[in-house]
């Protein structure tokens, strides 16, 4: 069976399509950055604007790639949510008007189901059950996942998710968009131990998330610095260590809670970690 994806849900135009007995056949994705970029962010209507331009030609890119015909899909798939309302209904009417057309099936995906479940994809698939990191845009979920569609959320965000402190935090720290990869790369030239950040909510119980705080302190700690090059170095430093640290912390406290020995990181990257005891 061959599958059509397309994911249209914020700022990236993503084309693929997935044989089920040959795996990938061909892909290609659209990135919106240099449109956003003047104004620091996504702009909703501009990303919907963009997707329309662009999904239609990615669709004959990938067939051609793949050395398919239109008639020679089985099924589409396309994001229904979470993401940018307009955006997502771009994806959603050019995959079910082409499902209609060719007479067949077209399949609603929640995106964090599918970056729950990509790693399934891997030559060396995690076996379930499995606690999932889940880190998207918006999202920061811990997930204990005992098989597809049995899912429990263990923990998640209670204001700002950590890809939104990150790009929050280069913003104030007049970094350019997209300002999560730049604050990385920028943390590469901190030193360590300058500056000390908060793990927040590590010292009480629970598997939940909040990084406002951490966002507000990077804040406070720039007006309160020199604002040299290398005090902006620092702070990116202290602000990441402080974040990775504190997602590190949640995880380690998921698998000793469900017992599981794989932990799974997901999102537009995904890894796995497998535990032969209870981790430290």
């Amino acid at each position: 069976m061959r599958v059509l994806g397309i994911e249209s849900s914020c700022d990236e135009t993503g084309i693929a399509i997935y044989d089920t007995e040959q795996g990938l056949l061909a892909h290609a994705l659209y990135s919106q950055i240099d449109l956003h970029a003047q104004y620091g962010g996504v702009v909703p209507e501009l990303a919907s604007r963009d997707h329309i331009r662009k999904t239609l030609p990615l669709i004959e890119q990938v067939l051609a790639e793949a050395q398919l015909r239109r008639d020679d899909i089985d099924a589409i798939a396309y994001t229904a949510g979470p993401g940018l309302v307009g955006a997502l209904l771009v994806g959603a009417a050019i995959g079910r008007s082409l499902a209609w057309a060719l007479n067949i099936p077209a399949m609603a995906i929640n995106h964090m189901e599918g970056h729950l479940l990509s790693p399934l994809m891997e030559d060396k698939p995690p076996l379930f059950p499995f606690v999932s990191l889940l880190v998207s845009g918006g999202h920061t979920l811990l997930v204990d996942v005992q098989g597809v569609g049995q899912y429990k959320v263990l923990g998640e965000s209670l204001d700002d998710a950590v890809g939104e402190a990150f790009d929050k935090t280069a913003k104030m720290l007049g970094l350019p968009y997209p300002g999560g990869p730049v604050l990385a790369a920028l943390a590469e030239q901190g030193t360590h131990g300058k500056y000390e950040f908060p793990r927040p909510m590590t010292n009480r119980p629970g598997l939940d998330f909040s990084f406002s705080g951490l966002k507000t302190f990077s804040m406070n700690t720039w007006l309160n610095s020199e604002k040299t090059v290398q005090d902006r170095a620092d702070i990116a430093l202290a602000f990441q260590s402080a974040a990775v640290e504190t997602l590190a912390i949640k995880c380690i406290r998921a698998i000793k809670q469900t017992g599981h020995s794989t932990l799974v990181i997901a999102g537009r990257r995904q890894c796995q970690y497998s535990f032969k005891g209870p981790p430290q």
